[in-house]
């Protein structure tokens, strides 16, 4: 299988595993020469916040992809890649993280997706649910988990 395509999966919590995320995306993508999507969905209520933290006139004139592209956990992915000399674009979505997710992975034909994650028990699993679950069960092509501390 040749990997052309990789999507990286940003979520809320991971600038603390930034690092650990863009060291895995590397090591897969810079010897494939793979172009790398860099995805952050929000939910409607986290969009709103995000775009009024980061100074847009509004969310409902800001756009989804400039939003991520300001986002911390994005721009160090992005630098990252840029000192390695990876290709990449950066992807904004409002809805269902784990749906916009694999929605995403179908729409650019991945052959990969990466998704952050940390250790949760289980009932908090069963409680809250856990998208980087449902985005390895449901995505249209293997997906590489990187556990956070």
């Amino acid at each position: 299988m040749t990997l052309r395509t990789m999507l990286v999966a940003v979520g809320p919590k991971d600038s603390e595993r930034a690092d650990e995320l863009a060291e895995a995306v590397l090591e897969v993508a810079q010897p494939a020469g793979a172009t790398v999507h860099l995805t952050h969905v929000f939910t409607p209520g986290e969009f709103e916040e995000a775009a009024d933290r980061l100074n847009f006139e509004s969310a409902a004139s800001a756009d989804p992809d400039a939003v991520a592209q300001r986002h911390e956990t994005i721009r160090a992915l992005i630098g990252a890649l840029e000192d390695a000399g990876i290709e990449y674009a950066v992807h904004g979505r409002v809805g269902d993280h784990a749906e916009k997710i694999v929605a995403l992975a179908g729409e650019l034909d991945a052959d990969r997706v990466v998704v952050g994650g940390r250790r949760r028990s289980p009932s908090g699993k069963a409680v809250f649910g856990s998208v980087a679950q449902d985005v390895m069960l449901e995505a249209p092509c293997p997906v590489t988990f990187v556990k956070g501390a």
